[in-house]
Order: structure tokens, then sequence, then C-alpha cells
């Protein structure tokens, strides 16, 4: 059992959580709370952490979830400095990331329900809340979303709480970060896949596109939207109508209405 905050495995674990940095160099990431343990793909469990408490009142269900060789038992006060919530549950995994490309992203088009297949990919510009991030993640698998291509700027998709807000779709979900974003949305238009910019400045509502074919949605940074340079790469700038004075909706809820809508024409 691990007694100590002066354990490499606790430091390890802490600089994961803290450090972007840490968690690029390892390839290595943690989460927290029994489902996203449960959730996890067994192949890329590194180890799971256990309190000392939780253990005792959850030791079949611990020896189900994870093999001996991979469980470690920590002493309950150092459990809790290891943890990144106020209230932890009493289980922690670190789980290997999962590389993928570009290719693998506009290729991967088994993810949707419905009965067209053609790709629906989400293309982020340095979008900054890490809320924000895990909410379209979890909303992109619940709308048939391929998969999502980020900008190098935009927040690290294994920050803790961008972990937290994706409940489980981060395993799911396909993603993956480009060096160059414009190149990416170059490469994107001459593959046949339709690039739609959300932009305030569109000439065309949203309703009026067909997103059955090959879409890709992008979706600017919180407070400054995308780049010109971005919006003039698209095949169309869409915008979403608005009354009252409101000049412009959360980036997850906007990502969410395009991708909802394009589930919708899918269907």
């Amino acid at each position: 059992m691990i007694t100590s905050t002066s354990n490499n495995q606790v430091k390890h674990i802490i600089n994961l959580n803290k450090k972007s940095k840490e968690r690029k160099n390892s390839k290595e990431f943690v989460v927290e709370g029994i489902r996203m343990v449960k959730e996890a793909p067994k192949e890329r469990i590194v180890k799971v952490y256990v309190s000392e408490s939780y253990y005792k009142d959850n030791e079949i269900l611990i020896h189900d979830l994870i093999n001996d060789d991979k469980l470690e038992i920590v002493e309950d006060n150092v459990f809790r400095k290891m943890s990144d919530t106020q209230t932890p549950q009493g289980v922690m995994a670190v789980i290997a990331m999962k590389e993928m490309d570009i290719e693998n992203i506009v290729l991967v088009n088994n993810n949707s329900n419905t009965s067209n297949k053609q790709p629906l990919l989400i293309c982020l510009e340095n979008l900054q809340d890490p809320g924000n991030l895990g909410t379209i993640l979890r909303m992109a698998e619940g709308a048939g979303v391929t998969g999502v291509i980020m900008s190098a700027n935009t927040v690290d998709v294994y920050n803790p709480k961008t972990i937290r807000s994706t409940m489980g779709a981060l395993y799911r979900m396909p993603f993956v970060y480009v060096e160059d974003f414009y190149e990416t949305i170059d490469k994107l238009n001459k593959m046949g896949i339709n690039t739609y910019a959300a932009h305030l400045k569109g000439d065309n509502v949203y309703k009026g596109a067909d997103f059955t074919k090959p879409t890709a949605f992008l979706i600017g940074n919180e407070g400054n939207g995308l780049t010109d340079k971005a919006s003039n790469l698209a095949t169309k700038l869409i915008k979403i109508p608005m009354e009252g004075e409101v000049e412009s909706l959360n980036a997850a809820i906007a990502t969410t209405i395009l991708c909802y809508e394009s589930l919708r024409q899918r269907m």
C-alpha cells in the first residue's frame, strides 16, 4: 500500500493532473471515478489506484475490474493529495493515450448510428475552455460525429476538467491535434469534404445547407471566433439566426445546433 506523498507514482499522478507537458511526455493521462475507470479500454489502462477505504467497501468490484498487477491501494490522505477533485470517489486510473492522424479521423466513419456514413467532422480553432471542449466531445458522440480536429493552440483534451466533461466520450470519439489548422482545412476541401464556418457574417442560415454530404464544421475561439484565414478557406459561411441583443452563442451550444441539424438530415 502507498502511504507517502513522496512516492514516485504519487508525484507522477499529481504532475499528470497539473501539467500538460508531463502528459505529452509520458503519453498518459488520469481519469477519476468508477464510471471513467470502468469505461476505459482495458488494453490502455496502465494502473488503477484505489483509496484504502474505497477498497475495503468495494473489494469484489475492484478485483472484477482490474488485475492485481495493475492495482495499487493508497492511504486515504495520500489519495486525496493525488486527486484533482474536492470530493474524490476513491478510484482513479492512469490511461495510455491513443495516437491518431488526420487520415484516421477522416476515414473513421463507423461511429454514427444513422444509415448515412459520410464523414461528419468538427474542426476547432483555438478553443480555450476545458468544459466547452469536453461538452463538444460528449455531444459529438451523441450526434454521430465521426471525428474532431483541433488546432495546436486548442486547450488540452486531457485536462482533468475536459476529461470529466466528456463523461467517457473521450475514449470513443476519434480526435487529433494538427500543427497547421489552415493546411488541414485546405486538405479537407481537396478531399471533397464541405467545410462550413460558423460565422456572424454568414450569408446562409445553417438550415439551408445540405449536411448529408461529407461535412466539416469550423468552430472558432470563444472570444474571437474563427480567424479570417480559417473563415476564408471555408466552402461556405453559415450562421445561426438569433433574436434580441445576443451577438453570439457559446461555442459548445453552436456546435451542438449544427451537429444535430446534420443528424436530423441524415436520419
